[in-house]
């Protein structure tokens, strides 16, 4: 694979299909504002300041049919998302206007935009890195507050710094060591190596752990309602949503399969899943549905065991009680037990609500603060996980071999930052991207 040419002036629509108020044709390259001015009938392109508006016409280059009027802003290098010269149409967003406005750039000279290749510019000439530019996909893909919020700190190189940080100090380390192999009385001892390289492994620690928050920020989560028949799971369910999704009744194992509904809980993105009630049963229907939900249960990223405070407590079911909340429902009635490790919610009243809400994005998230950079992406985690194996090996290396583990290391830091990665990462990067950005 080899990466397009930055000479060329492409041209795309940059707002998703189907029809809008507003619809946006983005041009690039050098030709850009020659290409403009073949179709614009308005102020020239040529003429005007980076950051200007300009109304008009956009015409067919070749017959000047009138296609659609609106707004044209230009963009001047360097100061552009792409770093070149860069021009804006804006006019009515239906796909007949959008389409004969793109097919009027190519007609005066431009070519069409391969996907993300406007950000593969702004890459490729310095305007962000690679990792930012993972975090411009991210952005546009996020489907919750909390996967927005981590794309923004990814955009505005919250992870980069920290990450040239680590490398930097390794670099630091690895100056100092060959100045003791070369000048011994003028190198460092070697406990402060072996300070170093444990506050870096400490902080690549930090980062890793953060790798299921992230996934759950970016991705969401699966959580599963387990109880007995009238636990009040669908209840909940609905009192969550807010809306009835599933049916209510006093007759017990009214739920025989399980129901599905997304929502978000604290800003993460949740498939919550109502099941069965779990119970013994000679009914081969309802026995099919309790195996069903303890297999959806074993398979949830949480698990939420309801319990009806107005009946005997329940014996639980088999479950990974280190991902499982605990759940009492019905907290508007008398109960017949308490119990500090239940959390108590009224479907009825919303009493608790706010608390369950609370605990299932703490659990989900464990914890973290969402000030905090979290790591999202896959291929972020390979290599700092590839680093952290190169400084295990620095720290028991005799200190001729040192170097070159340390080496390894700000190697693999640096592929997240985007320095001399290979074409194959990069294009595996942009090829999700959709055309126009």
């Amino acid at each position: 694979m080899s990466l397009p040419s930055l000479n060329d002036t492409i041209a795309a629509i940059a707002t998703p299909p189907g029809k809008g108020a507003i619809g946006v044709v983005r041009l690039s390259g050098p030709q850009a504002l020659e290409v403009a001015a073949r179709l614009w009938r308005g102020a020239d392109p040529r003429t005007l300041p980076g950051g200007r508006f300009s109304y008009g016409r956009v015409v067919d280059p070749e017959t000047g049919e009138v296609l659609d009027e609106g707004l044209l802003l230009v963009f001047r290098a360097p100061r552009s998302y792409t770093g070149q010269d860069a021009v804006e149409f804006q006019v009515h967003g239906s796909p007949a206007v959008l389409r004969r406005v793109l097919e009027a750039c190519l007609q005066a000279g431009a070519r069409p935009a391969n996907p993300g290749e406007y950000t593969l510019r702004a890459y490729l000439n310095g305007r962000m890195d690679l990792a930012q530019a993972e975090a411009v996909l991210a952005l546009i893909e996020a489907e919750s507050d909390a996967a927005r919020r981590q794309a923004l700190r990814g955009l505005s190189r919250a992870l980069s710094t920290k990450i040239e940080a680590l490398a930097q100090r390794l670099l630091d380390l690895l100056a100092h060591i060959q100045a003791l192999l070369d000048y011994p009385e003028e190198g460092v001892e070697p406990h402060e190596a072996e300070r170093v390289i444990a506050q870096v492994l400490a902080e690549i620690e930090r980062l890793l752990a953060t790798t299921a928050a992230g996934r759950v920020a970016a991705h969401g989560a699966r959580i599963t309602l387990v109880g007995a028949p009238n636990a009040g799971k669908s209840s909940l369910l609905n009192a969550l949503l807010g809306y009835d999704r599933a049916i209510v009744t006093d007759i017990p194992g009214t739920t025989r399969d399980y129901l599905e509904a997304p929502l978000e809980i604290g800003g993460v993105p949740v498939i919550a899943v109502d099941t069965a009630g779990v119970r013994e049963t000679e009914d081969a229907v309802e026995r099919a549905g309790v195996e069903r939900a303890l297999e959806l249960a074993r398979e949830a990223d949480l698990i939420l065991f309801l319990a009806d405070r107005t009946q005997p407590k329940p014996t639980p079911p088999e479950l990974p009680w280190e991902r499982t909340l605990k759940v009492a429902t019905k907290a508007d009635l008398p109960a017949l037990w308490e119990d500090p490790e239940y959390l108590s919610v009224s479907s009825k009243t919303g009493a608790g609500l706010e608390a369950l809400r609370r605990a299932i994005r703490t659990r989900l998230l464990g914890g973290l603060s969402e000030g905090e950079v979290w790591i999202a992406n896959e291929r972020h985690a390979e290599a700092l996980r590839e680093a952290r194996a190169h400084l295990l090996e620095a720290r028991h290396a005799p200190e001729d071999l040192m170097g070159l583990s340390l080496q390894a290391a700000v190697e693999a830091l640096n592929r997240i930052l985007g320095k001399d990665v290979p074409e194959e990462v990069v294009d595996r990067v942009f090829r999700n991207f959709c055309v126009g950005k």
